[in-house]
């Protein structure tokens, strides 16, 4: 009997110790208060998830149409929605050469709505423009996207001629008269004319409004002797067109040909050969007063009379050269009475 009491005794210990150890297990299992467990977080993380940015543009192309060859600065606006149920963030929109783009903020909540404002000047040549701008956000399927600009550059305001060829023995260089007329019929007013030099002008009033103009330049022919090339500057008032270049040159009394001297592979102190024309584009009849260099490596060796004038055999002979590659002269004619005409002589080494 006292046997019997012993095992049952130490059956119910064995029984306890078991279950001590099960709510040992159990409690560690069980998380303390305050700590949460990498799964509840992943979940969690899944619940306050922000949702994904859209943004949507109203228009992603700006025509402007027909705008004049200089016309003002111009404003292209594009409209965007961020129609997502995350925070949009502009990152940043991408610039382009000759247009400006401005953005208020750069964050846009869901269903926030905003624009992007790009400033441009057209370019002074007809034809057409179009330029395009990048914009860049946290919008997973348009990470980076393209916003056009463009319009037909025409001009709206003619003039002719656009070159003035100008001769020094004809009355007034013979200049020709300038017409200026508006294409599309909006009056405007001349306010300034200019010229290289001073050596061409006009009368103008720039209180008349019209919608052509017949100007009558007046040439000065010793200004125009100084500044034998150049251009004219008109300033106007149309909306779309602000200025009319017409470029000038005259035909020199005095010309030669060619007008540069350039020799290769050449051999120091050997002598290089080569005729120059020298030309009276008149016609009238002229002598050569001299012939020189300021390095004295040219030199002529003879001269012929021909049509207009006089062609010379000269002769270039190359220094050492002293590790140069090249080296330049220059041939001075003197003409009696007359212009002094220079050429440029480059003589390069051989190798």
């Amino acid at each position: 009997m006292a046997r019997n009491y012993l095992v049952l005794l130490f059956i119910s210990c064995l029984l306890l110790l078991q279950f001590g150890c099960q709510e040992e297990t159990m409690s560690a299992e069980k998380p303390e208060a305050g700590l949460v467990s990498s799964e509840e977080k992943a979940e969690a993380a899944i619940q306050t998830d922000e949702g994904e940015p859209i943004i949507e543009f109203e228009k992603t192309v700006a025509d402007f149409g027909q705008i004049g060859v200089t016309s003002s600065r111009k404003v292209a606006e594009f409209k965007f929605t961020n129609s997502g149920d995350g925070l949009l963030e502009i990152k940043e929109v991408e610039r382009c050469c000759g247009v400006v783009a401005k953005l208020d903020k750069t964050e846009y909540a869901p269903g926030q709505s905003g624009v992007v404002k790009a400033e441009f000047q057209a370019t002074q040549k007809p034809g057409l423009y179009m330029k395009n701008i990048y914009v860049n956000s946290n919008d997973k399927t348009k990470p980076r996207l393209a916003l056009t600009i463009k319009a037909m550059v025409v001009s709206k305001v003619s003039y002719s001629p656009k070159r003035l060829r100008l001769f020094l023995e004809e009355e007034n260089a013979g200049c020709p008269k300038i017409v200026l007329n508006s294409l599309d019929n909006q009056p405007f007013s001349i306010t300034h004319f200019s010229s290289t030099g001073e050596s061409i002008s006009a009368d103008i009033d720039n209180s008349v409004e019209a919608t052509k103009f017949v100007l009558s330049p007046v040439v000065d022919v010793e200004k125009l002797n100084d500044n034998p090339k150049g251009r004219i500057n008109i300033s106007m008032t149309h909306p779309e067109e602000k200025t009319a270049q017409i470029t000038f040159d005259m035909l020199p009394k005095f010309s030669t040909s060619p007008p540069l001297i350039i020799a290769f592979n050449a051999s120091p102190e050997k002598p290089i050969v080569r005729k120059v024309s020298v030309l009276n584009n008149y016609g009238g009849a002229f002598e050569i007063e001299s012939v020189s260099s300021p390095n004295n490596t040219i030199k002529v060796l003879s001269q012929e009379k021909i049509r207009d004038g006089y062609q010379l055999n000269v002769e270039m002979t190359p220094p050492e050269s002293e590790g140069k590659t090249f080296f330049a002269d220059v041939l001075v004619v003197k003409i009696k009475d007359g212009d002094e005409l220079k050429i440029v002589c480059r003589v390069f080494y051989r190798q």
